[in-house]
């Protein structure tokens, strides 16, 4: 029986959300830009770099133009190129007070911007012993999000391509294994350029989707984040209605019984 719209739901961390399209905050040209599209997308959990803060000052930065009421933030280690920068930053946000999540990049490589598998898994083994809700970043890599589910991060992050590059869901066939084998939700991360590639990538299985560079660098910015947003309710919708058998021929759409000849 297919879940009402009401009660399909996100929940990580014992927190649940009605959107499932996430948004981060970075590259956009002013401030009033980004507010404009996380209004029109809908979004309820935005994503914030650390270390785009000023510790001197930590409410006159990004966080100053973000409504915390209206929504979740989401702290992230980007820039931490070692798992010891990554724990670091994490616990800088708790002493903070901005959460206790934390999504947990590691990425040593200015050029390609990969994340590094064995940093990542390291920094997110202590930051879960710790009591963090734990969000990693991670290659579509299935061995490596099986072992993080099973340490108990709260979600997997698996790129569709890399950062920025809007190249669209490259990594499809690994996606799909993670999926088969998730026990947490699967939030696709990286790589989306279009709506259509956040629609393909829900219509999946996956739980949602984290978008940035694709809405921040658009002609329109709220624009893009209204497309997007109804690319990933018309994903989700079209995976909880079910596709129809993919035949190897054609099958008429009128029966051939009583046709008058």
């Amino acid at each position: 029986m297919a879940l009402s719209e009401a009660e399909d739901k996100l929940t990580i961390g014992g927190k649940t959300f009605r959107s499932r399209l996430m948004l981060g905050t970075g590259k956009y040209r002013n401030a009033e830009e980004m507010n404009a599209a996380l209004e029109a997308s809908g979004c309820e959990i935005v994503t914030v770099a650390l270390r785009r803060i000023d510790l001197d000052k930590p409410m006159r930065s990004i966080l100053d133009e973000i409504d915390w009421k209206r929504y979740h933030i989401l702290p992230n280690t980007a820039g931490a190129r070692t798992a010891d920068e990554a724990v670091r930053t994490a616990r800088l946000a708790r002493a903070m007070g901005l959460s206790e999540w934390i999504k947990v990049e590691v990425i040593p490589d200015p050029k390609y911007l990969l994340p590094d598998p064995i940093g990542t898994f390291e920094a997110c083994q202590i930051l879960v012993k710790e009591g963090f809700i734990v969000l990693p970043y991670i290659n579509a890599d299935p061995a490596l999000a099986l072992r993080l589910q099973e340490i108990g991060t709260h979600t997997v992050m698996p790129l569709a391509s890399p950062i920025g590059s809007g190249q669209g869901m490259k990594t499809r066939e690994q996606i799909q294994i993670i999926l088969e084998q998730a026990t947490v939700p699967v939030v696709v991360d990286a790589g989306i350029g279009v709506p259509s590639e956040a629609s393909a990538a829900m219509e999946m299985g996956a739980a949602a989707c984290l978008v940035n560079t694709a809405i921040a660098r658009a002609s329109d910015p709220a624009l893009m984040g209204e497309a997007m947003r109804m690319g990933v309710e018309a994903g989700r919708k079209a995976y909880l209605a079910g596709r129809m058998p993919v035949l190897p021929f054609a099958s008429a759409s009128s029966p051939a019984e009583g046709i008058v000849r």
